[in-house]
């Protein structure tokens, strides 16, 4: 049976689980998971399954701008919005930011607001793929997560260039696209690496299973298909996005930044390609996550950018931020997770 026709049973239960508003756990049901995944996912040989660290939010709410938090309830696996960040009630700057860097924003925030006392604790901002920012654009910035409904109209959109430029050209953004950061690919693996993943190619090996960006939803894919295609030609990329697909050993995400690792620590899967920022950030922060470099000549940039969203409430903030993105020390943040400043012409 193909992934796409049992994943949770409805795409409905899909999106609610990209969003956290379902437990972390996606592809099939435990019922229809191939016996050997179904075994991993049993095994008390995968201690990270019963972990409860894993489970995002990482950041321990230091992603969250508001200054009056209320009652704090955040029970992770259960009822977690790890991706939306603030309040949305009448912020002075809302932010629709490419999931790639989530873990850069408080620090980015922290600074921004240092410069800028007038928007402390009034900026909200979220971190889905964005595939998915520009349907809730389209939408009037209107967002369903479980059962809960609000509305924030964005100022800001960043993503990959061409993602930015794209919506330029369709009249959802004014120009300029800023660029402002390149990052590039890797193979995330769990730490020892178990399956000896060494090159992409190995990814298209029966035994190996996988979790790899659904391209429907998330713009990383592309890059992930062209490196594919270099290490392997088309066959590697038929079968990485292919058959192994169909035969349930690639896992498509529908928000990689999240579930990736997550899968690679409950053991469900064994690799998976992200950006490389990813990776160092799980590493850094002590998860039980490594990661195989890919060559330059069979890897892929991609280059950060953002644009106002045309009929934004708050331009001048909007233009700030983007100015703040090329400072000095918001560079200094972003190298932290190995971006590197963008150059023109790098790509």
């Amino acid at each position: 049976m193909g992934l796409r026709s049992t994943r949770l049973g409805s795409r409905v239960a899909a999106g609610l689980l990209a969003l956290g508003a379902l437990p972390a756990l996606s592809g099939p049901a435990e019922s229809q998971v191939p016996a050997t995944d179904a075994q991993a996912m049993q095994s008390r040989d995968c201690p990270g399954r019963w972990d409860d660290g894993i489970f995002p939010p990482w950041q321990h709410g230091a992603n969250n701008d508001a200054v009056d938090r209320g009652l704090e309830f955040t029970v992770p696996d259960a009822d977690v919005l790890a991706d939306f960040h603030g309040d949305p009630a009448n912020p002075l700057l809302v932010l629709y930011v490419g999931g790639n860097y989530f873990f850069a924003m408080a620090p980015l925030v922290a600074i921004f607001e240092t410069r800028h006392p007038q928007y402390r604790g009034r900026l909200y901002w979220e971190t889905i793929p964005p595939g998915l920012l520009v349907r809730q654009i389209e939408r009037g910035g209107r967002v369903t997560v479980g059962n809960m409904t609000w509305t924030a109209k964005p100022d800001l959109y960043l993503a990959g260039l061409e993602a930015v430029q794209a919506q330029i050209d369709a009249g959802l953004l004014e120009r300029p696209a800023v660029p402002y950061v390149t990052n590039t690919l890797t193979i995330m693996v769990p730490s020892g690496n178990p399956a000896h993943v060494a090159t992409l190619a190995d990814l298209g090996k029966a035994e190996i299973r996988l979790a790899m960006p659904d391209p429907e939803f998330e713009g990383v894919a592309r890059q992930i298909r062209a490196s594919l295609e270099k290490a392997g030609g088309t066959a590697l990329v038929q079968a990485v996005y292919g058959s192994k697909v169909s035969d349930g050993t690639t896992r498509l995400t529908r928000i990689h930044h999240r579930q990736t690792p997550l899968w690679l620590m409950q053991c469900r899967v064994e690799a998976g390609v992200t950006w490389r920022s990813e990776a160092l950030f799980q590493e850094q922060i002590g998860h039980a996550i490594a990661h195989v470099d890919i060559p330059d000549a069979q890897n892929a940039t991609g280059v950060y950018a953002g644009a106002v969203v045309r009929g934004a409430a708050h331009v001048q903030a909007a233009k700030e931020w983007l100015d703040f993105l090329r400072s000095p020390e918001a560079l200094a943040i972003f190298v932290r997770y190995g971006f590197k400043p963008y150059a023109p012409g790098a790509r």
